[in-house]
């Protein structure tokens, strides 16, 4: 685990979406409140655009997030061939506990091309927890 770095970013439902300066990254994406169909979309877009080239996503409408994610994806490479560097993994944790997705990140996920040494929380909730949740993920 050396070298790796945790971002934690907190968004109420349907805020603005901040710019991001990021390696290529893990996205853990938690789910804490319902949000708009239409905002989970562009979350998704911006997700890829900014580099996430893993994506793990707990919480309210995984499925949904997970499946939206894979969309984005191939929409930015209208729906052709990705390029394997460019290519994002996700998947969605239904029954798991926060801590079981924090640790499959930390020691399990990885690319196959692209080496991610950057991991970002991304905290769709209504009140942030960044130290509970960065302790949490510490823990795993």
């Amino acid at each position: 685990m050396l070298g790796k770095k945790l971002r934690y970013l907190h968004l109420p439902p349907d805020a603005a979406l901040p710019a991001l300066q990021l390696p290529p990254f893990i996205a853990i994406v938690l789910v804490d409140a319902e949000v708009l169909e239409t905002w989970m979309w562009d979350a998704c877009r911006w997700l890829v655009a900014a580099g996430c080239r893993y994506a793990l996503v707990w919480g309210q409408d995984c499925e949904a997030w997970h499946d939206a994610i894979d969309d984005a994806s191939l929409e930015a490479f209208d729906y052709d061939d990705i390029p394997e560097d460019r290519f994002v993994l996700t998947t969605w944790h239904e029954d798991e506990d926060m801590e079981e997705v924090f640790w499959f990140a930390k020691h399990r996920a990885a690319h196959p091309v692209v080496p991610l040494n950057t991991t970002l929380v991304l905290h769709l909730a209504a009140t942030a927890r960044q130290d509970e949740i960065e302790a949490l993920y510490a823990q795993a």
